[in-house]
């Protein structure tokens, strides 16, 4: 255990006081041990990966800080795929590519994504037309009021867009250990999505593109959009992308014909959900691409993303995020929310 240990030194946006009890947790047995000492000191516990979803208040954390890093790859072959646990405490992306190396299908479009492997869960993480459940077979957890440990099946994870069940006030008391994978020796990639078709081209299926020239091209793609972590302050995509009513989205296109719109799967129309890209809306009605507000701003290629340049702080970010939603709200009429997790 450690004591007051600053938070911008675990979290990617560089930003936040300091947490007054800090637990590095390599096993299920000493996470037990650091919900043991916050249950025994009356202390609230909050668990934290690769800290790249996060924003830290300035007057840090009072109760417990568990960091995941537990860790463990295992491979099960089966008639369906191969079946890969990864501790949750790996790094994604380095997971990600330890499968593409060995020829396994389904992460690689995920390839690049800071964090951890137990967070993809809970964030239902998605990149360039694939999500982490599409592949996810179970979630591990510890519970933690009772120490015991459940299993959950992928339609018990309630996931969603960004979202599972491990976001709801119940889902939190669950902690995640491990999280396992069907992945395919055989499979094909998802190069649907405009950004990889235009990478590759009019591809045909004798020139296919390898497992590791689609992660190549994910890697290539996001470092055009995404600012350098080492450098700048972030933690990568801040607002959801919107889901409206298609009757919403039918009278936005009326005012904006350009605007782009993405149907959900349903069989009824009047039901119809969009999910429409609030980065050309940051970009194309309200011109906010690359808008800087002192140490905060959005970030010049990718404008969903808020970077801090350095010497701001927690409020700074959340200032400029409150801002950005109500010029969004005003132009538009769409509500938008975080997709980065606030802790303060």
């Amino acid at each position: 255990m450690q004591e007051n240990i600053p938070l911008s030194e675990h979290t990617t946006f560089k930003l936040g006081g300091r947490a007054r009890y800090f637990f590095r947790v390599h096993s299920i047995k000493e996470t037990r041990e650091a919900l043991d000492f916050a249950r025994e000191n009356s202390l609230p516990f909050f668990v934290l990966g690769g800290g790249s979803n996060l924003l830290v208040s300035e007057n840090g954390f009072s109760g417990v800080i568990i960091k995941n890093e537990i860790l463990g790859l295992s491979f099960k072959e089966e008639a369906g795929g191969t079946l890969v646990t990864a501790g949750a405490g790996e790094n994604w992306d380095n997971f990600v590519s330890e499968c593409v190396s060995l020829g396994l299908y389904g992460l690689e479009n995920l390839s690049g994504i800071p964090g951890t492997v137990g967070a993809a869960p809970v964030q239902n993480i998605g990149a360039y037309g694939v999500e982490a459940k599409d592949s996810i077979v179970s979630v591990e957890t510890l519970e933690a009021d009772t120490d015991a440990v459940r299993n959950f099946s992928a339609a018990e994870c309630g996931f969603g867009y960004r979202d599972s069940f491990f976001k709801t006030a119940e889902g939190k008391s669950y902690i995640i250990t491990g999280v396992t994978f069907r992945l395919k020796e055989n499979g094909v990639s998802n190069l649907g999505y405009k950004d990889l078709k235009n990478y590759f081209g009019a591809v045909k299926a004798a020139l296919t593109p390898s497992l590791s020239d689609v992660r190549k091209a994910v890697l290539e793609i996001r470092s055009k959009k995404f600012p350098d972590l080492k450098t700048t302050g972030t933690a990568g995509s801040f607002f959801k992308n919107p889901i409206i009513p298609q009757a919403q989205f039918d009278e936005l296109k009326k005012r904006f014909p350009d605007l782009p719109g993405f149907p959900l799967q349903t069989t009824n129309y009047k039901l119809q959900t969009i999910k429409i890209p609030l980065a050309w809306i940051l970009d194309n009605i309200l011109h906010l691409k690359g808008f800087m507000d002192g140490p905060v701003g959005l970030h010049e290629a990718q404008p969903l993303v808020i970077v801090h340049t350095g010497g701001g702080n927690a409020e700074d970010v959340r200032r400029l995020a409150k801002d950005v939603a109500s010029k969004i709200k005003d132009a538009t009429g769409v509500e938008v929310s975080w997709e980065v997790e606030y802790l303060g």
